[in-house]
């Protein structure tokens, strides 16, 4: 494992720096890197990382997370309003309605196995647009309307409700039937998860102010473990609860970050916001190399030029749906453009139950993985790009006079 974690780190940053000096994204370095090293080309890293790879992704999507909720502004959000509750499931409803319209043609698939692929292909990832939209916040580009904090509480919220759909589609395609209740799943999620993120990150500042006021200074990196093992048991709670009612586990991490930020001094939370910026530069190496490593290229060769168009035409439905969600907004055409841009990427979620089907001895199972796999290979590179070329040029920087 030691080998393989070395592989990850060195070979990983020395990519993501090559690419960063030939002006491409650094996370295209760190997917070609673990496409590289994974099992399905030189199968150099070890079986024990591979067998934990989903829980340390997770744990590095955790960490992104904590950063972006310890560095949004509720205030900003709250002036978004409705398009970011629109962001949340309409692009990702266009996309799979996209499927379910047009996949039957181009790829020969059912109705029920086209519902299925447009649930695996319709969340945006996190890991992907997350660090791009907290680094827009802290440079101020696009904040003045808070396009940043607009397009990361959607793609927050975007995830919950595919997988949902994910989960009532795989039900279904094996034999079952949809409940209304598989669907009230949704909202119930989102609810929960806030209020109990929420909850949590209001004691833990009056924890961590009362200790300061008794004298009793803890020290930062030590709250960094305290956060860190709450968001754990969230992610954990999420699990256990699973069978009983439907939770967020990234939704309360997101919200205990932003209450923290709220009612900490704003000493505190900038030094915990700094922190987990620090964690986050080997944590991100770890989730993008392994994404990379979970990417089959085989499967990928045999999709065909079939896949490539059934994913772009999905994209152009998305690109719709994100366009809904921003009418009657003061965004001018520069900046729609740039959000139908950062709601391209996908990465983590097709990686992590785009083998689902597959798994499950579902005869949509094959194909269902090699359009998860193009997609990644397709957009998660083409929606970065997008991002780092586009921001400054599509957005306004806040300190900027208008004439």
């Amino acid at each position: 494992m030691l080998t393989s974690l070395a592989l990850i780190f060195l070979v990983g940053l020395a990519m993501a720096s090559i690419c960063q000096k030939i002006k491409l994204p650094r996370i295209i370095g760190m997917l070609l890197t673990g496409i590289i090293l994974g099992p399905y080309v030189l199968d150099f890293l070890d079986s024990s990382i591979l067998s934990i790879s989903a829980d340390l992704r997770q744990m590095a999507l955790i960490i992104i997370l904590l950063k972006a909720g310890l560095s949004l502004d509720l205030s900003d959000l709250k002036k978004v309003g409705r398009p970011a509750i629109m962001m949340s499931f309409v692009p990702a409803g266009f996309e799979i309605l996209a499927f379910y319209l047009f996949a039957p043609y181009i790829l020969g698939v059912t109705r029920m196995d086209a519902a299925l692929m447009g649930a695996v292909l319709g969340a945006v990832s996190p890991a992907v647009v997350v660090p791009r939209m907290v680094r827009l916040m802290e440079t101020r580009y696009g904040t003045e309307k808070s396009i940043p904090q607009l397009i990361m509480a959607g793609a927050s919220c975007d995830d919950i409700f595919v997988i949902v759909l994910f989960t009532t589609f795989t039900g279904m395609a094996q034999g079952g039937s949809a409940n209304l209740s598989d669907f009230m799943n949704i909202p119930v999620s989102i609810v929960l998860g806030i209020a109990l993120g929420a909850a949590a990150g209001c004691m833990l500042s009056l924890f961590f102010e009362t200790a300061y006021a008794n004298r009793h200074c803890i020290r930062n990196s030590m709250k960094v473990m305290i956060v860190l093992g709450i968001s754990f048991l969230f992610i954990a709670a999420e699990n256990w609860l699973k069978e009983v009612i439907s939770v967020s586990g990234l939704l309360a991490v997101v919200s205990m970050a932003c209450v923290l930020r709220m009612k900490s001094t704003a000493f505190v939370s900038k030094r915990l916001s700094e922190k987990f910026g620090k964690l986050w530069i080997a944590a991100e190496v770890i989730l993008f190399v392994l994404v990379g490593a979970a990417v089959d290229i085989h499967y990928t060769m045999e999709a065909g030029i079939a896949a490539v168009g059934m994913i772009l035409l999905a994209l152009v439905f998305r690109a719709c749906g994100v366009l809904l969600c921003l009418l009657r907004t003061s965004l001018s055409f520069k900046e729609r453009l740039f959000c139908i841009i950062a709601y391209l990427p996908k990465a983590t979620v097709q990686a992590a139950i785009g083998s689902v089907p597959l798994s499950l001895g579902l005869p949509c199972g094959k194909i269902v993985l090699s359009v998860a796999v193009l997609s990644i290979i397709i957009t998660a590179p083409l929606g970065a790009l997008g991002m780092d070329i586009s921001c400054k040029r599509l957005l306004t920087k806040e300190t900027e006079k208008k004439m």
